[in-house]
């Protein structure tokens, strides 16, 4: 793991480019392994925010990571995925509202099977 949820409003423009720009900044902190990475969205099409304005939005990253790691690499986390969506959305910042959440999973209530990881070395066997 870790998984990187991004729920966003319906009228949040260019959402691909969002979860490569999440994705790249996760892998860049070293925090997280390329072969248990998985970056994905969730558009609602249903939302009030704020003053219920039509040109406002949101998004709302959530973080879904195992236990191990410090604060202070929690925050570098954070701190670089909130960078990542900021420079993704760009000015259309000013009209939404940002958010990025660090969840730790509890190991004895997860069951993983992920049999990506001998593929992904094989490919890259440098990473």
């Amino acid at each position: 793991m870790p998984h990187l949820i991004v729920e966003h409003s319906a009228n949040v423009e260019h959402v691909p480019r969002l979860l490569e720009a999440v994705h790249v900044a996760a892998l860049a902190t070293d925090l997280v392994s390329v072969d248990a990475l998985r970056t994905r969205a969730a558009c609602r099409e249903s939302y009030v925010i704020g003053d219920r304005h039509p040109g406002n939005a949101f998004i709302a990253l959530t973080a879904r990571l195992g236990p191990g790691r410090s604060s202070d690499e929690k925050q570098l986390l954070i701190d670089a995925l909130m960078d990542a969506i900021e420079a993704a959305v760009g000015e259309a910042a000013g009209h939404m509202m940002l958010s990025v959440e660090i969840q730790e999973i509890d190991p004895a209530m997860r069951l993983n099977h992920n049999h990506l990881r001998a593929h992904i070395a094989a490919r890259n066997p440098t990473t």
